[in-house]
């Protein structure tokens, strides 16, 4: 019979208008045509895509092969708040009463932060299935918000998180990241090394065939003629870091060569608009849909990511917007102080110390005097590389071989 996966995570979900939850879901999908049978139990809490509305405990589901369970939980508004974390122990409760019966026995339970909670529910469903563990994580708690939300290492919502994470580590069967160096966080946690695999971002294959066209007027509204235009695509808010990038834009606002576009919503939209909308040579766009992303990004010369200044990056990144970024075959500039990945490994772009605006300032002025075939052929190679190792039917392989290894003899007679 067929090796059976569940892939249990709280925030994962079929890709819609916004990927988010979409990695999870894209890789069972290509379990079950690889002949699994995939279960995914999810929650109807994902405020970054589209969700059914549940009048019923659970909802079952078939679709693309999977048996797509929703399970129905406390809401919440403010990520930063109690009520998330009440709905992250609400979706474990009821993720202990689902209705099992209906489900097919497991040969391997994932269990995928964020909450990460669930690796407690992990190890009873070990228990109780005898099956393999294996601890994914997309997002290092409490890592993260000690760095980045000011939370104090001795708060105690962040020690229980510590103790979670650790017994995660250490008793899990298996560790994947979507991050290329978790392996040195695992062991600072740990104090020893242990074998930590590495699953990243994949390529959503709906991006390279459903591209939608830019209105008619969207040169007219958001794109001077004849400029260098560097451009960031995406959320408007505080993990984003673009303080960098608009005060780089201040910067150069006397180079009549150099054109900034910000394309994308979200929280801190009004505030930089307020701050910045005055500068000659900086436009915002509306966020546009997602099939419109590459359209938007194929008229720019130089695309831009950034991110703050904190430990989080010594583990490297796996971001949609790198990798949009590098589909779209254009050079890229990111404000990064971590460890490198994707953009060095395809030679398609350059990385400035984070929050550093000088340094960018230089780079962005170094990109600008560059040949356009020069731009062109960095570009392509990001594009090329990207296309050639982020398949999610590759990187689903790949997943195969950690959840299910070959024993110590098999493997020696293939080897």
């Amino acid at each position: 019979m067929s090796k059976c996966i569940w892939y249990v995570s709280k925030y994962v979900a079929p890709p819609g208008k916004c990927s988010a939850g979409g990695r999870g879901y894209l890789l069972m999908k290509e379990f079950a045509r690889l002949g699994c049978r995939s279960v995914i139990i999810t929650s109807d809490s994902n405020q970054l895509t589209q969700v059914p509305s549940l009048d019923q405990p659970y909802l079952r589901q078939e679709v693309d092969g999977i048996q797509l369970w929703w399970v129905r939980t406390l809401k919440y508004q403010v990520a930063k708040s109690v009520r998330r974390i009440l709905s992250w122990i609400d979706f474990e409760w009821r993720l202990l009463l689902i209705p099992r019966g209906n489900i097919p026995r497991p040969d391997v339970v994932v269990v995928s932060s964020l909450s990460p909670l669930t690796v407690v529910n992990g190890f009873l469903l070990r228990r109780r299935y005898r099956c393999r563990l294996v601890f994914e994580i997309r997002d290092i708690w409490p890592l993260t918000i000690t760095e980045e939300g000011g939370f104090s290492r001795y708060n105690p919502l962040v020690v229980g998180l510590a103790w979670i994470e650790r017994l995660g580590y250490r008793y899990a069967d298996a560790i994947v990241g979507t991050m290329p160096n978790l392996r040195e966080h695992v062991a600072d946690v740990l104090g020893q090394e242990k074998s930590v695999g590495c699953i990243p971002m994949g390529i959503d294959g709906s991006m390279l065939v459903e591209s939608l066209d830019v209105p008619d007027d969207y040169d007219a509204k958001y794109l001077p003629k004849g400029k260098f235009v560097v451009a960031h695509a995406g959320t408007i808010g505080i993990t984003n870091a673009l303080d960098t990038f608009l005060d780089c834009a201040e910067s150069l606002a006397g180079n009549p060569a150099i054109h900034f576009l910000v394309v994308g919503d979200g929280d801190l939209r009004e505030h930089y608009q307020t701050k910045y909308g005055h500068l000659p040579n900086l436009t915002f766009a509306p966020k546009v849909p997602k099939g419109m992303v590459q359209a938007v990004l194929a008229k720019c010369d130089l695309l831009y990511f950034s991110v703050h200044v904190s430990a989080v990056w010594r583990f490297g990144q796996s971001l949609n917007k790198v990798i949009d970024y590098m589909l779209s075959g254009k050079p890229i500039v990111a404000s990064y102080t971590g460890y490198p990945s994707m953009i060095n490994e395809a030679d398609c772009g350059t990385y400035v110390p984070a929050g550093d605006v000088a340094a960018l300032c230089a780079e962005v002025l170094r990109y600008s005097l560059l040949p356009e075939s020069e731009r062109n052929a960095m570009g392509a190679r990001g594009r090329e590389w990207i296309l050639a190792h982020r398949s999610y039917e590759e990187l689903a392989r790949e997943y195969l071989a950690i959840l299910f290894p070959l024993p110590p003899l098999a493997s020696a007679a293939t080897g």
